[in-house]
């Protein structure tokens, strides 16, 4: 049988790496779908949660998503009763979102998805293998985890 095609790109860390994100974001968009949300929706509904009551243009930076995605994102979540906008307490001329009770309740069921998904992707790792990977995936990341 003949080698893999590329091997000299398939030896390379950011190609595995690149294949092991790709699974990992397919595995939680699958699990997210059922929970009718998209990816984008469940970052920008979790910064929401943990940020709120925060001002578009500091959720918008705080999620790296552009101002114009964000405004449909957060239409979308408004939409579903998931997000509620508002004056900015803290500066009225800016509108501040906060997640709705439902929208919360979403969330939890969203996370717990993501997190049998991302489960699912480290099943071949034992668990303190699944630490040591987690620990030198935040250090080469340029993360603070």
């Amino acid at each position: 049988m003949a080698d893999a095609p590329l091997p000299a790109i398939r030896s390379l860390p950011s190609w595995l790496l690149g294949r092991a994100a790709a699974r990992g974001r397919a595995l939680v968009a699958e699990a997210l779908a059922a929970e009718d949300m998209k990816m984008w929706h469940h970052v920008v509904l979790s910064a929401v949660h943990d940020l709120a009551p925060v001002a578009q243009a500091d959720l918008g930076r705080s999620v790296g998503l552009d101002p114009k995605d964000l405004v449909g994102v957060l239409n979308d979540l408004q939409a579903a009763g998931l997000v509620v906008r508002a004056p900015d307490p803290r500066d009225r001329r800016k509108n501040a979102v906060s997640p709705t009770p439902a929208g919360t309740r979403r969330l939890r069921r969203c996370e717990r998805v993501a997190r049998d998904a991302n489960d699912e992707l480290l099943a071949p790792l034992s668990a303190a293998e699944r630490d040591v990977f987690m620990a030198l995936l935040i250090r080469i990341s340029g993360t603070d985890g």
